[in-house]
């Protein structure tokens, strides 16, 4: 038996569709950043959501028409906008990744040559400062390690966590629809079964 997927849903409501975007953007309107709280009200409110759940944003419009055109404007900015923020997620993973392959490199290699030049002071009489230098070098091999290891062990999964986000939120279904009274701006949940001739929400393999 399937699980049912639960819709997570945002309901906003606006008195333009400006409010959406930054203003001193000359870029087109579909290309335009998104407004800095806006930005921040969405981010915030799809982290707070479980990951695999699907995403719908609801826009209730007091002061313009919500017409098929501007609906699909809206819908356009904010893939743009949140597929540029995903793209440049990934390139920051790349990075780490990058940066981290050549840290193991170089903390492997010196962390051997490091364990050589103390294996040569092991044999060095108990207190004497050959002792005290082959326990140094082994400490500092190992420190070198670090940078690498905290890579792997910490680094790359929030910065991969957001870009899956950013392309959750790119893949997001927008509806405007005209009201008179403005809408709260809570998100709910309306649970449903998958529909096998319902085409699932897009979605992108993360990048290795």
């Amino acid at each position: 038996m399937m699980n049912a997927a639960v819709l997570q849903r945002m309901e906003i409501s606006l008195s333009s569709l400006a409010q959406l975007f930054n203003s001193m953007d000359p870029a087109p309107f579909y290309e335009r950043d998104l407004d800095q709280h806006a930005e921040h009200y969405l981010v915030s409110w799809a982290q707070e959501l479980p990951e695999n759940s699907p995403l719908e944003l609801i826009i209730h419009l007091r002061g313009e028409a919500a017409t098929p055109a501007a609906q699909a404007y809206v819908r356009e900015g904010l893939s743009h906008y949140f597929g540029e923020r995903s793209r440049l997620a990934a390139l920051q993973l790349r990075d780490l990744l990058r940066q981290g392959r050549a840290s193991l490199l170089i903390g492997i290699g010196f962390l051997f040559v490091c364990l050589a030049l103390g294996s040569f002071f092991a044999a060095a009489p108990r207190g004497s400062i050959g002792e005290l230098l082959h326990q140094s070098l082994t400490i500092v091999g190992w420190v070198a390690m670090w940078r690498p290891l905290e890579i792997y062990l910490y680094d790359w999964w929030p910065l991969r966590r957001q870009m899956q986000l950013y392309r959750r939120l790119q893949n997001m279904p927008v509806s405007l629809r005209e009201t008179e009274q403005p809408a709260p701006m809570v998100s709910a949940s309306v649970a449903r079964r998958p529909d096998p001739q319902e085409a699932p929400v897009a979605s992108q393999d993360p990048l290795p």
